[in-house]
């Protein structure tokens, strides 16, 4: 047996202990665990975003801790059990590469996606829709990329970045249309469509727009810090300054970051 094995069922036999002789894990379900999983997903993210290994180290394991509980509580629902977990997932990898577990042979990237997705139609994931497989709680940004990603994959996609630009400038001048009927039903819908539209051309540009405005949200914060600390040491607040003096500081914070 070697050390990844090892480690792994030591980590199951922990699991099986908890849940015996432990008052709060005993008491958990799966309902319980969801937020949970949650919040823990989302410091893995913060921890890749700061390319911080240690912490990305120590995110996985929560979240393999995760796995290996919701497995144990599937297990005593007879419902299935860590064995079937990781073979069912192992299966599926085989399956969906048959051009490293069989014979079809692939020349790019492109080819293998196209591959996967038939695959998943074969097995009757498709039968409904394409975006059967788009978890309906991803955050927005991210939902509308995958969204793309799957339409993309079937052939209904753009040919270029210069039609994706036309459309973004079609919906810019379809909100303008609507801020003057003031219809706000309409505002929100055509707002909705222009988003829609950057994230697609963020796309062809190669860019996640999720990590790209996150990397603006922290610059803003950064920018925002560093006025509220010149005010600081001129001993005011934010809320003293008129609009025009806060711009003033702003742009002296912008040139220097």
């Amino acid at each position: 047996m070697n050390n990844n094995a090892t480690a792994f069922l030591r980590l199951v036999k922990i699991m099986d202990e908890l849940r015996e002789q432990c008052p709060w894990d005993q008491k958990q379900t799966i309902h319980t665990l969801r937020s949970m999983t949650i919040e823990e997903l989302y410091e893995l993210v913060d921890e890749i975003d700061a390319q911080n290994w240690q912490g990305i180290k120590e995110e996985l394991g929560d979240l393999i801790l995760h796995i290996i509980f919701y497995s144990k509580i599937g297990s005593e629902q007879m419902q299935f059990s860590l064995e079937d977990v990781l073979n069912g997932i192992s299966e599926k990898l085989i399956r969906r590469h048959p051009h490293i577990y069989g014979d079809v042979k692939v020349k790019d990237e492109a080819e293998v996606k196209r591959n996967w997705q038939a695959i998943k139609v074969a097995e009757g994931k498709m039968n409904k829709s394409i975006f059967e497989g788009v978890p309906k709680s991803l955050p927005a940004i991210v939902k509308a990329t995958r969204i793309q990603e799957k339409a993309k994959q079937v052939g209904f996609e753009w040919e270029n970045k210069t039609d994706v630009w036309k459309k973004v400038d079609e919906e810019i001048g379809e909100l303008k249309e609507a801020e003057k009927n003031e219809n706000q039903t309409e505002i929100e819908a055509e707002f909705g469509d222009i988003l829609f539209s950057l994230i697609n051309y963020a796309r062809f540009l190669q860019i996640d727009p999720e990590a790209a405005l996150e990397k603006t949200n922290q610059k803003f914060i950064k920018r925002f810090k560093s006025m509220e600390a010149i005010a600081l040491s001129k001993g005011l607040k934010l809320t003293d300054l008129s609009l025009v003096q806060m711009d003033e500081i702003w742009n002296l914070v912008k040139r220097k970051n």
